[in-house]
């Protein structure tokens, strides 16, 4: 993520912030310019210098204290491209069901601001019904009981999000069940965010879906029966020597998505280290593997070996350092080889779009 400042008094703000701590300002993001900028209290509306001298407002959902983002007032949209994807939010009137929908509209919105920072179509499907993009983000209690079994997922451009995985306690509950590494809001975002730019990207390209076929494998197999397989009979044999993650083991789909999703963490946290000047020099003699330098900006470097190269001993650094806390490693994968080269398949297509 961009490092941000306040535009009144410099002082260095957090994507999600809506008030200057220092100087008492609001603020406000653009995503058109990829900008925060303070706003003056006592208005509704704002002229910004900043943004070529245009008139904006907060989003809707900014009264809900979800959301900072500005709406550019001339094109009279009440929701900010953001919020604009939700189709169908939880009960807010329960402040439970509120405070869950404030977390995971910051891992939304996060994920928003790196699908526009890959320069990536992000429409919602109201505009556009066949290629957009909705989010329904439930409560299984609020289901009728014939959908009772609901899942997160993704379908025909839909994702679908079951609040209590904002609950973390739920959350690492299925975390310990499921025996994964792994569980993020964030990270479902991204893994499901896959799936939909899979149909985009790769579904209806002859040449790309070959490529994919070639290093993911052929998805036409029956998913149904995949995943059946999967939770029966658990990953495959050495599934560490070429996937991900075993659930990335059951079908080339979730090979793909869960691929991306890696993709996705490991370009945020190479711009995150590029923004902050990041370099390590080990103090140690054999340090060649684990110097690196994040002095580009990962969302224009071409080089996928340059991405990987200074990743992999950052993530490393990363992970020491969470243990230096006494926490668990942020990034416990170990990238095999045939990983690489799904993670530069999908760093090429990227670059290609």
């Amino acid at each position: 993520m961009k490092l941000f400042q306040c535009t009144n008094c410099k002082n260095t703000v957090v994507f999600e912030n809506n008030v200057c701590v220092n100087c008492g300002y609001l603020l406000g993001y653009s995503s058109y310019y990829n900008k925060i900028v303070s706003l003056e209290a006592n208005a509704t509306q704002w002229k910004l210098p900043e943004l070529e001298d245009k008139t904006y407002a907060y989003c809707k959902n900014h009264k809900h204290k979800v959301c900072n983002w500005l709406v550019d007032v001339e094109k009279g949209d009440e929701f900010c491209l953001a919020c604009s994807l939700n189709r169908t939010i939880p009960d807010i009137l329960d402040d439970d069901n509120l405070a869950k929908w404030k977390q995971i509209e910051i891992a939304k919105h996060r994920l928003v601001y790196q699908l526009l920072r890959f320069r990536l179509s992000v429409v919602s499907k109201t505009i556009d019904d066949s290629k957009g993009l909705y989010f329904d983000f439930l409560a299984k209690d609020d289901l009728p009981e014939e959908s009772k079994d609901l899942k997160t997922g993704h379908a025909n451009g839909v994702i679908t999000l079951l609040i209590s995985e904002a609950d973390p306690v739920v959350r690492e509950q299925i975390k310990q069940q499921m025996s994964e590494r792994y569980r993020t809001l964030l990270g479902h975002f991204r893994h499901e965010v896959g799936h939909y730019f899979w149909d985009r990207l790769v579904r209806d390209n002859v040449e790309v879906l070959a490529g994919f076929r070639n290093i993911f494998g052929d998805e036409s197999m029956s998913y149904a029966d995949a995943l059946t397989n999967y939770y029966n009979n658990g990953p495959q044999a050495n599934w560490q020597q070429r996937f991900i993650s075993k659930y990335a083991s059951s079908h080339p789909w979730e090979d793909w998505a869960e691929t991306w999703s890696h993709y996705l963490h490991l370009t945020d946290v190479l711009e995150t280290a590029y923004n902050f000047g990041l370099k390590t020099d080990p103090k140690i003699t054999a340090k060649k593997n684990l110097k690196m330098n994040a002095s580009f900006d990962p969302y224009k470097e071409t080089s996928f070996k340059k991405v990987l190269n200074t990743g992999m001993p950052l993530l490393f650094a990363l992970n020491s350092m969470s243990r230096s806390m006494g926490e668990d490693d942020p990034y416990p994968f170990i990238i095999s080889e045939p990983v690489k080269n799904k993670l530069e398949f999908i760093h090429k297509l990227l670059k290609s779009v």
